[in-house]
């Protein structure tokens, strides 16, 4: 397999940031929070940039829906609803 290597201070590769790029990481810098790529040299930035490009953000398109961004917000306001919606259950129940 041919693996094209963007940071090879810490051995990402082109396929891994645009994986991220597809779970919502729209900058270098957070490409650099989840794989430390661009974090050392620098020498990388760019190229994940170019990577990057202008497309699409899917974090920034959740945001401006007035959704959470993160899975993690998603899954918190999700427990969250189940939880209003299991008193409100008890309530209807004790009213009965």
């Amino acid at each position: 397999m041919n693996r094209v290597y963007v940071c090879s201070c810490f051995g990402i590769t082109e396929k891994q940031v645009k994986e991220h790029a597809e779970a919502g990481a729209c900058t270098p810098r957070q490409i650099a929070s989840v794989s430390k790529a661009g974090t050392d040299c620098g020498s990388c930035v760019r190229r994940i940039q170019g990577i990057l490009g202008r497309g699409s953000c899917p974090r920034r398109e959740l945001l401006e829906q007035g959704m959470p961004a993160l899975a993690a917000e998603a899954e918190s306001e999700a427990d969250a609803g189940r939880q209003v919606a299991g008193r409100q259950v008890a309530a209807l129940g004790e009213a009965a």
